[in-house]
């Protein structure tokens, strides 16, 4: 499934390269390059949704734009990985801010309304799985977190209710006995797929015998919220609290919050970004931001902006909101991606 999805997604950004090449071969470049500045005035409007993890990222650069474009105006919000995949492939938006890649459905769905997404990465994250500061636990194996969130969790009212189920599937355990109470993404965030994808919570749940409509979620007992503060907010002020959400919302929560290292099979790792770069880290992953190509020639606006997001000012963004940076290479290979599909 993942290898399928990730040559749909290559098939897509090569059509996009062809599509927009012939649209817009031998236009001059409005963009500034790396320097973000423009060369003539940019109008217009964008819409732009998508990832509530991405949204800070993308409306900082909105911000630092509009100051350099002030007859442009730019509306993001952050519903949703999922949500903002079906405004895109409906034609409702510009730009779909992602939290994961687009899946093979979204891709089929784009291409039935004649919307080729062109896929850009932009950041790095780490998914933060956070707790109260008074939670004795410092560490969670990939098992331990099935064994907490997993669809057979279900029930599961305190934090060592879970631990003959970590034993079971090779976690850990040894968890506090104290009130469990969880608050975390639902199935439109990206954060949610990422999750279940990076813990492997599907694998574990088929292996124990879960019929496989349910393998896929997690445990539906728990509070589902879009807002990623109130996830946050949950953890800093109940003593059970338990929740997972973007590097950048743990790390502004400051002491208020602990965050767990995770063991991925090779030993307890703390979310940084050191070790989401080095691929240490579990549960790190990549973020980005899809353009609708065919959007490209009609909307003067996308592309400047685009090239804006990709140059020095706007891609430090990712760092000014907490972020983890794209390592040189994979910037300038984003840069050129992107190049090669707006000349």
């Amino acid at each position: 499934m993942g290898k399928r999805r990730k040559w749909l997604t290559l098939v897509a950004s090569l059509s996009a390269l062809s599509l927009v090449a012939a649209a817009c071969g031998g236009d001059d470049d409005d963009g500034g390059g790396a320097t973000g500045e423009t060369s003539e005035e940019v109008t217009g409007s964008l819409n732009i949704s998508g990832s509530s993890t991405v949204e800070p990222i993308t409306s900082l650069v909105a911000e630092k734009f509009i100051g350099q474009n002030p007859g442009v105006d730019v509306a993001v919000d952050g519903p949703g990985t999922s949500d903002g995949f079906e405004l895109f492939c409906n034609g409702e938006t510009d730009i779909s801010d992602a939290s994961r890649p687009i899946e093979e459905e979204e891709v089929t769905a784009c291409e039935e309304s004649g919307i080729t997404p062109i896929e850009i990465e932009v950041a790095l994250d780490a998914l933060s799985v956070v707790v109260n500061p008074a939670n004795p636990m410092e560490c969670v194996s990939l098992q331990d977190l099935y064994a907490l969130l997993g669809p057979e969790s279900e029930g599961f009212g305190t934090w060592s209710d879970a631990d003959a189920l970590a034993t079971e599937v090779g976690g850990n355990g040894g968890f506090p006995d104290m009130p469990l109470t969880i608050v975390a993404p639902g199935e439109e965030s990206g954060t949610y797929g990422s999750f279940i994808d990076l813990v492997g919570t599907e694998d574990i749940a088929l292996e124990q015998g879960v019929s496989e409509d349910a393998a896929g979620g997690l445990r539906p007992d728990y509070q589902i919220s879009a807002d990623d503060n109130v996830i946050i907010q949950n953890a800093a002020d109940t003593e059970g609290g338990l929740g997972f959400v973007g590097f950048s919302f743990a790390e502004q929560a400051g002491d208020s919050v602990k965050e767990l290292q995770v063991d991925g099979g090779e030993g307890c790792v703390e979310p940084s970004p050191e070790t989401v770069i080095d691929g240490s880290y579990p549960l790190g992953r990549s973020l980005f931001i899809y353009v609708n190509a065919t959007k490209l020639e009609e909307n003067p606006a996308l592309g400047p902006f685009v090239d804006f997001y990709l140059s020095d000012e706007g891609i430090a963004s990712v760092e000014e909101v907490l972020y983890v940076p794209l390592p040189a290479d994979r910037l300038e290979a984003a840069r050129s991606a992107w190049e090669t599909a707006s000349a």
